[in-house]
């Protein structure tokens, strides 16, 4: 039977109240800053419940005649778990800060930007056409800036400028893609474009455009190589930005990359061979990164990448893998839940820690949770969730993220192609997924086996190491991941079924099997190449003595492998500023020739001499030399304008 959706005012009011509600938090806060804490509670639990009356509905509402475009929402299963999963996490981070900010500054522009960005979440989740996408995109960069310099000491405010510069180039780079689309196809809406695409005989004609469009959703994401900014970013916020920026910011750019590789480029092997490049890449990088950290927050951070590289990778599967696409979708789909519980609970779980004891380095946290068998399972249960341990959640996920791969390397063999390549991503998954469960093993040994050398750690905070009511939460979370991975089909399956259709996909055509010995063996495969890396490698190679003869950590990732301060920095600080002054120069000395024929002209009578100020063509005009500065001035930067608009105009005749 067909679903009708009906136009429902809830959609419009999970994206705009919480705007309304942050300039009351902020109102409130400058009076009374226990009673703003108790507003922000209401506000995220209104939200939430807001968020549940969506469940079981297809809803969508219009704003006509908004810039031209106007906007939309909508929402089916999909955006449906999304906004559930996106206020849930909000109302729990949320309660979570007043215990965690108490000691902070600057709390009142903190939650003001915290709730600024939960509605710019809801407004990118819940969108039905890109522009209404790109809109909220936008407006939740600038908002989260805010919340990542926060504590605003040179390092954090560096970490950030590199967060608002990538988010700024990304979004330019992500409107002209869309400026380009939406001249071609005359619309922006996410289902007319898919019968638009559909209706093209050369999808190839708009890589080019979709690569534009993919550019800012990819940096939001971290995808490497534009993951430059993640790392510092996580490790410099306060935690409970931190955990929304890993849960929920970060997966709005792999919610714009479903939509190019769902929506535009849907069942194209061609684009999902990208892809899947971009997310093996990003996978590797990113734990290999977290194998190499000494930071509880930055390995966490690194891990996120990581992460997401995984959800890339299925989402390339579905377009390698066409109409037969069901394993990837729900791989995908899941990865995308399961993720975001790991690192609620993680990042809180370091918030905490940090709480207490004003410290992130490993060798200073080292012993801190011996006596703490609450923290020990909040920490426990997503660490083996993530690195993929059967019976819990992520094992499911990573499981049909990894049958996806088997299945279209049978696929290739029964077509008689090479399947060389496959092979390949499929070992470096198998690997990515064992040094996931290394780097994770090291945090929990760290903080919850070894004995620190120098002393217990002494925690800075009187009374418990955290209320009874977020232990409560967290320990509520934490049991809820091996229940997702004990019950899969009545649990994990029930979700990626109300997923699939927004991502063009059909549910599985029969039950999976998720703990037959196939499936089994690539997690056993995983936790091999764990305990390899973990006793031979950190135990071995990152672990030396100190002067003391006591074994610490000690981070040996080499400093020439930062790009950002090897390629990026100098390229846009130094090379494109020294090509453009360049440009400007030749410019300069051009208009110097030009003004000196002007003045011959213009201020020289026949005989060569000036012509004063007072002679009557000229008797209101009685500064010539400054003028004549600035129009050079003026006349360079028009020509350094116009330089920038003809080559727009070369690359918009290349790609079009």
């Amino acid at each position: 039977m067909e679903h009708i959706a009906t136009t429902s005012i809830v959609l419009p009011f999970l994206v705009f109240f919480p705007f309304l509600g942050a300039v009351v938090s902020y109102i409130i806060g400058r009076s009374n800053k226990g009673a703003r804490d108790l507003w922000t509670w209401i506000l995220s639990a209104v939200v939430f419940v807001a968020s549940l009356m969506l469940v079981g509905k297809e809803t969508v509402y219009e704003i006509s005649c908004f810039c031209g475009l106007g906007m939309s929402f909508a929402a089916d299963g999909f955006g449906t778990i999304l906004a559930v999963l996106t206020s849930s996490i909000w109302l729990i981070t949320t309660l979570f800060s007043k215990e965690y900010m108490a000691a902070e500054r600057n709390r009142n522009r903190y939650y003001f930007f915290v709730f600024l960005t939960l509605g710019a979440t809801m407004g990118i989740f819940l969108s039905a056409d890109l522009f209404t996408t790109f809109i909220f995109f936008e407006i939740m960069s600038f908002t989260s800036f805010v919340l990542v310099m926060h504590d605003e000491e040179a390092f954090t405010m560096r970490a950030a400028k590199t967060y608002l510069a990538v988010a700024v180039i990304g979004g330019l780079v992500t409107l002209m893609g869309l400026f380009m689309m939406y001249q071609k196809a005359g619309t922006l809406n996410m289902s007319e474009l898919t019968a638009f695409m559909q209706a093209q005989e050369n999808p190839a004609d708009f890589y080019a455009i979709g690569v534009l469009i993919l550019f800012g959703f990819a940096a939001k994401a971290g995808l490497f190589p534009l993951h430059i900014w993640l790392p510092n970013a996580y490790t410099v916020a306060p935690a409970p930005s931190s955990a929304l920026l890993s849960c929920l910011l970060t997966k709005t750019g792999v919610f714009g990359t479903i939509i190019v590789s769902c929506k535009l480029f849907l069942h194209d092997a061609a684009w999902g061979n990208f892809i899947l490049i971009l997310g093996i890449i990003t996978m590797v990088m990113g734990a290999v990164l977290a194998v190499f950290s000494v930071n509880l927050k930055r390995t966490l951070a690194c891990s996120s990448m990581s992460q997401i590289g995984f959800i890339i990778i299925a989402i390339g599967m579905q377009g390698l893998l066409g109409e037969h696409n069901a394993l990837a979708a729900s791989g995908t789909f899941l990865h995308f839940l399961n993720h975001s519980l790991f690192k609620l609970l993680l990042f809180i779980g370091a918030g905490v820690i940090f709480m207490n004891l004003r410290e992130l380095n490993l060798n200073k946290v080292r012993g801190y949770g011996k006596d703490k068998p609450l923290l020990k399972f909040i920490f426990l249960m997503p660490i083996l969730g993530i690195g993929g341990i059967p019976l819990w959640n992520g094992y499911i996920s990573k499981t049909l993220i990894h049958e996806s791969m088997v299945e279209y390397i049978e696929v290739l063999a029964e077509a008689g192609q090479s399947t060389t390549f496959m092979h390949c991503a499929e070992a470096l998954f198998l690997f990515s997924g064992g040094l996931t469960l290394a780097y994770m093993t090291k945090i929990f040994v760290c903080i919850f086996i070894e004995d620190n050398p120098y002393g217990m750690p002494q925690s800075v905070r009187k009374g418990p190491y955290m209320s009874k009511m977020m232990a409560v939460i967290l320990a509520a979370i934490a049991i809820l991941l091996p229940v997702l991975g004990c019950l899969p089909h009545q649990t994990q399956d029930v979700l990626a079924a109300m997923g699939a259709h927004f991502m063009n996909a059909h549910t599985p055509d029969h039950a999976i099997h998720y703990f037959a010995w196939v499936n089994l063996k690539g997690a056993v495969i995983s936790i091999c190449v764990a305990v390899v890396v973990y006793f031979l490698f950190i135990r071995k190679v990152l672990m030396r003595k100190d002067a003391n003869g006591n074994l610490v950590y000690v981070d040996c990732w080499p400093e020439w492998c930062n790009i950002e301060d090897k390629i990026y920095r100098p390229l846009l600080l130094t090379v494109l500023p020294y090509i453009g002054g360049f440009f400007a120069r030749i410019a300069g000395n051009l208009l110097d020739g030009i003004i000196s024929v002007l003045r011959m002209l213009i201020f020289n009578d026949d005989n060569g001499r000036v012509i004063p100020p007072e002679d009557k063509y000229f008797s209101a005009y009685t500064d010539y030399e400054a003028d004549h500065e600035m129009y050079r001035e003026g006349f360079a930067t028009s020509l350094l304008l116009i330089g920038i608009g003809l080559t727009v105009a070369v690359i918009y005749i290349i790609v079009g």
